[in-house]
């Protein structure tokens, strides 16, 4: 009875899955930290759900329907950029907000996905890169507050 328990339970790829489920927490948690730190709308929890869930879906699609992988990973990317979508803010005139918070969940997603198919190497790579993307300084800030300057020193 336990053991036919077991079977059912357990499918043998359990530390594939809890490998996904530790990165998937780290990564979303180090990734929501940047974001907060920047006061932006995303954060920890967000990350974490995001990346853990795309991870789940690619998971299950890899191995439900192993001659049709792509398809729950198609909708996947569609439903994230629906979320991604929802997060873009146009304020005032051409002013848009949140493009990158949008962009770093399509990121988070992708994480999620290489996790789903065990491309740990990958989702690494995502997280640094998710980390360290929004850091970089924007050209055109630094331009346009150059440019204020010297109007201000005309």
């Amino acid at each position: 009875m336990v053991e036919e328990f077991l079977d059912i339970f357990f499918k043998g790829d359990e530390l594939a899955i809890a490998i996904g489920f530790v990165i998937s927490i780290v990564g979303g948690f180090l990734i929501g930290v940047e974001r907060e730190s920047r006061g932006k709308s995303a954060g920890i929890s967000t990350y974490i759900l995001v990346i853990a869930g795309s991870m789940m879906f690619t998971y299950l699609s890899a191995n439900v329907d192993p001659y049709s992988t792509s398809r729950i990973a198609s909708y996947v990317v569609a439903g994230i950029g629906f979320l991604g979508g929802g997060m873009i803010i146009r304020g005032e005139g051409k002013r848009i907000f949140n493009l990158t918070t949008a962009a770093s969940i399509w990121c988070a997603a992708a994480i999620g996905m290489a996790l789903g198919y065990e491309y740990y190497f990958l989702a690494v790579l995502g997280i640094i890169l998710s980390i360290l993307g929004p850091r970089i300084p924007s050209i055109t800030k630094k331009y346009s507050s150059d440019i204020k300057q010297k109007n201000k020193d005309d």
